[in-house]
């Protein structure tokens, strides 16, 4: 699929952000966006070096279509498109990114069968170290599958799971950066305490997280294995440890995945 057209409905946080990471892996004249404010498209458009119309022109001439609108919006913005995506006579691939949306129920309220991949990226594909989820239905071929990945490379890595683990999946990786947002504000916090400034602190724990989490990915090391490493007998480190797990630090963890999961699956009813 040479030259692919790639449109996004819905320039906001995350299809912004994927919009930027995906101009980084093609032509971004080849990048059209949309949003129902279309000053929010221009500019992030004249940002992005890329073009800005709306949806009727972005489901018409695009390749790939990226749905970036909230689950329940899914429903109408579907039936403005679904006429103009059924008098095509090219092929096309929707990628929406709904959480708990099924692509069976994406198909059902669009009217008709189609290519669809379905992904749940997270925020950090900004800066290009995102988990995206992804999963395909049978009308995704092999090279569109194939040409997805390629202009999808600059917004981190790409894991194919089946859909049934999707919203479990992105319970940790789509919602994960927010508990690491709220870890990384509580460790300096205690930095603060301690009698840090607040900027040394918030540096200190940032880089501890890059650190620590590259450790575990480049060695694959168990985190408990990493975790004893740094707990020398009677030492300050297994005394934070200690008072954490008095803390119930990691049943809250597990809670706050669950609670996230048992969310993302009513949101998609």
């Amino acid at each position: 699929m040479e030259n692919i057209r790639i449109g996004f409905i819905g320039a906001g946080n995350m299809g912004g952000a994927l919009a930027s990471a995906v101009c980084k892996a093609t032509d971004a004249q080849n990048v059209m966006l949309a949003d129902k404010s279309r000053e929010k498209a221009f500019e992030l458009a004249k940002k992005l070096c890329c073009s800005f119309s709306d949806n009727t022109s972005v489901v018409s001439s695009c390749d790939f279509i990226f749905l970036g609108v909230k689950p329940q919006m899914m429903g109408d913005m579907l039936a403005e498109i679904a006429p103009v995506l059924k008098a095509r006579n090219n092929d096309f691939v929707l990628i929406t990114m709904a959480a708990g949306m099924k692509i069976e129920k994406i198909t059902a309220l669009l009217g008709f069968d189609c290519p669809v991949i379905r992904i749940m990226p997270n925020t950090a594909v900004e800066v290009g170290e995102g988990m995206v989820l992804y999963a395909v239905n049978e009308k995704v071929n092999e090279d569109a599958e194939n040409a997805f990945l390629a202009f999808m490379s600059n917004a981190g890595k790409l894991d194919k799971i089946p859909e049934t683990l999707i919203d479990a999946g992105s319970a940790v990786s789509g919602c994960g950066p927010a508990f690491v947002y709220m870890f990384i504000e509580a460790l300096a916090d205690g930095g603060v305490k301690c009698g840090l400034p607040r900027s040394t602190a918030l540096k200190y724990a940032e880089q501890t997280l890059i650190g620590a989490a590259k450790l575990a990915m480049e060695t694959g090391r168990h985190p408990e294995e990493l975790k004893d490493a740094v707990c020398s007998p009677a030492g300050s480190t297994i005394e934070g440890c200690f008072a954490l797990e008095k803390g119930s630090f990691r049943a809250a963890t597990v809670d706050a995945v669950s609670a996230a999961f048992e969310r993302t699956k009513e949101l998609g009813k």
